[in-house]
């Protein structure tokens, strides 16, 4: 049985490489280039493998990047459903400058779907036997993918009993809380995106997660609050923690481990605050390292005791 199946419409390779110093015009000499499987869904799956999880990868590849995508996932034993698709699957690439330790992120769009492409996706997941303990909806969506199309995904995760765990900004996630999901990972600007006002203070951001949740749309909110740390609101419970003093040197994934580490603790039946705990040990690790490498569980292991949670 698998516990957990991920859906990442708008799938990437992401190249990553680092240069002394970029200075336009002029032809720089990057170090060797690094490629990784990327991708909102697809990064939480490979989060949710190395902590020894079952989890399944639904995505649609296609051209050789596709073929390229899928091989990467099989040299770290993610296992995947793809749906064909006519359009090259998209790279994105980040350039790190070493004399400044900034990092530069090159987001490309994604090509086209067909209707009967992105159908096949929800047509997977709906013929996932047995059911999924959890199904993770999470990236952007590129065009032809209507906005309710994480929307639909919750509403066939509901007919399979499954929970419906929600990362992606905009009217897509507005369309989606419509429906109802089970848990959402806005950072704070999105946070104040669906509230439609800034959120100046913890009050605020409290407030603002328990207003989708009186309303039936969401029953769990993680608001990541970068070098604030991050917030977990339930019902009953509204769990703060800081941040991890860890050196940054990159944020790519960061916000994919922090879900999938939750996800996948939940999955084997943790509390609450463990799976908050054991995803911020997870982002926290991945801000650690270059590329899209995402976190090391041992590293994982070893900040999970530096965590500090506080109820508010």
């Amino acid at each position: 049985m698998v516990d957990i199946v991920t859906l990442t419409p708008n799938p990437a390779i992401d190249l990553s490489t680092s240069v002394e110093r970029l200075v336009p015009s002029r032809k720089l000499r990057c170090a060797a280039q690094k490629r990784d499987p990327g991708g909102g869904g697809i990064n939480v799956a490979r989060v949710v493998k190395r902590f020894g999880g079952d989890v399944e990868a639904i995505f649609p590849a296609g051209g050789f990047t596709g073929k390229l995508l899928k091989l990467l996932l099989d040299e770290e034993n993610v296992p995947s459903r793809i749906v064909e698709a006519v359009a090259e699957t998209r790279e994105d690439f980040s350039v790190s400058e070493n004399a400044t330790g900034e990092q530069y992120r090159f987001v490309l769009p994604g090509l086209p779907l067909a209707e009967h492409e992105w159908r096949g996706m929800l047509d997977a997941l709906a013929a996932t036997s047995p059911a999924p303990k959890i199904v993770i909806g999470s990236g952007s969506l590129p065009p032809g993918v209507p906005v309710d199309f994480y929307a639909q995904a919750a509403a066939v995760a509901k007919q399979l009993g499954a929970k419906f765990f929600l990362d992606t900004s905009g009217k897509p996630l507005t369309a989606a809380l419509a429906q109802g999901v089970t848990l959402i990972k806005p950072n704070l600007r999105e946070m104040q995106e669906l509230a439609g006002r800034p959120l100046g203070c913890e009050k605020e951001w409290v407030d603002a997660a328990r207003a989708h949740i009186a309303a039936g749309q969401v029953e769990i909110v993680a608001l990541s609050l970068g070098h604030l740390g991050a917030l977990l609101v339930t019902k009953d419970q509204a769990l703060r923690s800081p941040a991890l003093p860890v050196t940054a040197v990159s944020t790519i994934g960061a916000g994919d481990s922090f879900l999938g580490a939750i996800a996948h603790r939940l999955a084997q039946g943790g509390s609450i605050a463990e799976a908050f705990r054991l995803g911020l040990a997870a982002g926290s690790a991945t801000l650690t390292v270059h590329g899209t490498q995402l976190c090391d569980p041992d590293e994982v292991e070893r900040l999970y005791a530096q965590v500090i949670i506080e109820p508010i």
